[in-house]
């Protein structure tokens, strides 16, 4: 591991209380990494204290967690990205174990699974974020077809390649998602990694809303849906007006081959012009599954030209 190049990134908000501890620890995990803290517009004393502790410390003035790992993916450039929040919620013992997999070749994501162990549910109090991490891995189990041990994390590994072309689009917390999301519908190599997790320490407060931030999860869900599976989420589109236009369709169609005519105009014109939509959500979603197949195509190219670019540095 000593002849590869780290970097951990650690995105921080008023994290003053913790940030030394975060970063001494990860120091003495992993004494060849390098320590990156982006201050994201901190009302406290966050990155005077990570300088002081020898990180190096970067100022993002686009509030999100988002906005803030975008520019940590454009800035730095290592073989392994360690990712971390700065709430020292996360065991910096279990970095060694995120890193192999990426250094070794066996893995382009890591995940620091909280869930499987236990120790989230014990140590987390809040219970709408336990439910809204299971309704996630839910959602993007049924729409990819992978399950995530946990999907909210934010304790994760990557590969140069994966930084360099994982285009981020999120501003705020949704990134979790969005590199899940990303992996999964690229193809890339995941791993879970079991991992301890502790609650914040007394005096620390998460900026985490669990309904306002829980909604804008569901609606990036939704957006990478229709962006990803575009034929999938457009032909669910088309059946459920298909069969809005089905109900309402069928009882004039019964109560023409009983009398012969068709007396609920109104009706028949609603139904028919569901069944239009349905036609036309359907056709969309073709016209827009050449265009994400083609995207696709070009995206792996691109990553091919990443990876030989790599390859001779």
């Amino acid at each position: 591991m000593s002849d590869h190049s780290i970097a951990v990134l650690i995105p921080c908000y008023n994290e003053a209380l913790t940030i030394a501890k975060v970063v001494d620890d990860f120091h003495a995990a992993l004494p060849q990494a390098t320590i990156y803290v982006y201050d994201n517009n901190s009302t406290d004393d966050t990155a005077i204290i990570a300088a002081a502790h020898g990180a190096v410390v970067h100022y993002e003035p686009r509030q999100g967690k988002g906005n803030v790992v975008r520019q940590m993916f454009r800035d730095i450039e290592a073989d392994c990205y360690l990712m971390v929040d700065g709430d020292d919620t996360y065991p910096a013992e279990s970095a060694p174990a995120l890193c192999a997999p990426i250094l070794n070749g066996t893995a382009d994501m890591t995940v620091g699974d909280r869930l499987s162990n236990g120790t989230y549910a014990q140590e987390n109090k809040r219970a709408g974020h336990g439910f809204g991490n299971n309704l996630v891995r839910a959602m993007i189990k049924w729409i990819y077809g992978y399950g995530f041990e946990d999907v909210m994390t934010g304790y994760r590994a990557f590969s140069r390649v994966f930084v360099k072309t994982c285009p981020v689009l999120s501003a705020g917390f949704q990134i979790e998602t969005e590199l899940s999301i990303h992996a999964v519908d690229r193809r890339w190599r995941i791993m879970d990694v079991p991992i301890v997790y502790r609650d914040r320490p007394e005096g620390s407060v998460s900026k985490l809303n669990t309904v306002s931030d829980g909604a804008r999860v569901i609606m990036a869900i939704a957006s990478l849906f229709k962006n990803y599976r575009p034929l999938k989420f457009f032909s669910l589109v088309a059946l459920i007006l298909l069969v809005a236009g089905l109900i309402a369709g069928i009882p004039v169609i019964l109560e023409y081959f009983s009398t012969g005519l068709v007396e609920r105009f109104p009706t028949a014109i609603l139904a028919v012009g569901f069944v239009f939509l349905a036609s036309l959500a359907f056709c969309a979603g073709l016209i827009l599954d050449t265009v994400a197949k083609s995207e696709r195509r070009e995206w792996e190219l691109a990553v091919y030209r990443e990876m030989n670019r790599e390859t001779s540095r």
